[in-house]
């Protein structure tokens, strides 16, 4: 534990090829944002779309994934975040790569009419509830401002005939979430059930989905060991980004 502090900063956190400032975003860098981009498909992605992006962790994840072609759209609403997220994406060494555009998804239309073979999300999954300490933490925790059926439209009408659209959910809501989008003529491609560890029942689920039928593979992960060290599966698919792995 004291090597992941060691790599979070106050005002960041330290990857081993860039740095993601985010005291001026409502939800920080986290391991669900961390899981996705490492785990999200990315073979033969040439346009990439980040809904919600924050600090823009998804958008510099995907751009050190993919090859100096791939381009990423990153959508964000709070104009902080989206100031917060164009500092990183102009700092990083993908900087021609990454446009931030401040805008609410639902009615921001890309330049270029071509699709993308990805789109990913870290969305808000809290049905509005407890008021949070700001409405910018309140936007990015509580469903209201963006739902789980205008998001699943939204990547619909942007997402290439191949492409895959991911997301992060607690486990809990992934159920409804997949039954939604299934409704909505989405196809489920991949998952995999994360878990703190061996013992413990998953506590996340990342979904990719598709509007191409195929078939579904899943799988689980753990975190930790029963030695509380990363787990073999967990290290791999992060150390490209950890600077203690």
């Amino acid at each position: 534990m004291s090597q992941l502090k060691a790599q979070l900063r106050r005002d960041g956190f330290t990857f081993k090829q860039f740095f993601v400032a985010h005291d001026r975003c409502a939800m920080k860098v986290g391991t669900d944002g961390i899981l996705l981009g490492a785990w999200a498909p990315v073979a033969g992605a040439k346009r990439i779309l980040d809904i919600g992006t924050g600090s823009g962790l998804l958008a510099l994840m995907l751009a050190q994934r993919t090859e100096q072609s791939t381009t990423v759209d990153a959508v964000e609403l709070d104009p902080d975040a989206a100031e917060q997220a164009s500092e990183n994406q102009a700092e990083s060494p993908w900087a021609s790569r990454i446009t931030i555009h401040c805008a609410d998804v639902l009615s921001w239309a890309p330049e270029q009419t071509a699709r993308y073979d990805l789109i990913v999300s870290n969305p808000p999954y809290y049905e509005p509830g407890v008021e949070c300490a700001t409405p910018q933490r309140e936007q990015a925790r509580y469903t209201g401002s963006l739902s789980h059926s205008a998001l699943l439209a939204c990547a619909a009408a942007l997402i290439s005939e191949e492409g895959f659209f991911c997301v992060v959910l607690p486990e809990s809501t992934g159920s409804h979430f997949i039954n939604m989008a299934t409704e909505m003529g989405w196809y489920l491609r991949l998952r995999t059930d994360i878990a703190d560890t061996e013992g413990r029942l998953p506590h996340r689920v990342l979904l990719a989905l598709s509007p191409k039928e195929g078939e579904c593979f899943s799988d689980r992960m753990v975190i930790r060991g029963s030695d509380q060290r990363y787990s073999e599966d967990y290290t791999a698919l992060t150390h490209p980004f950890y600077l203690f792995m």
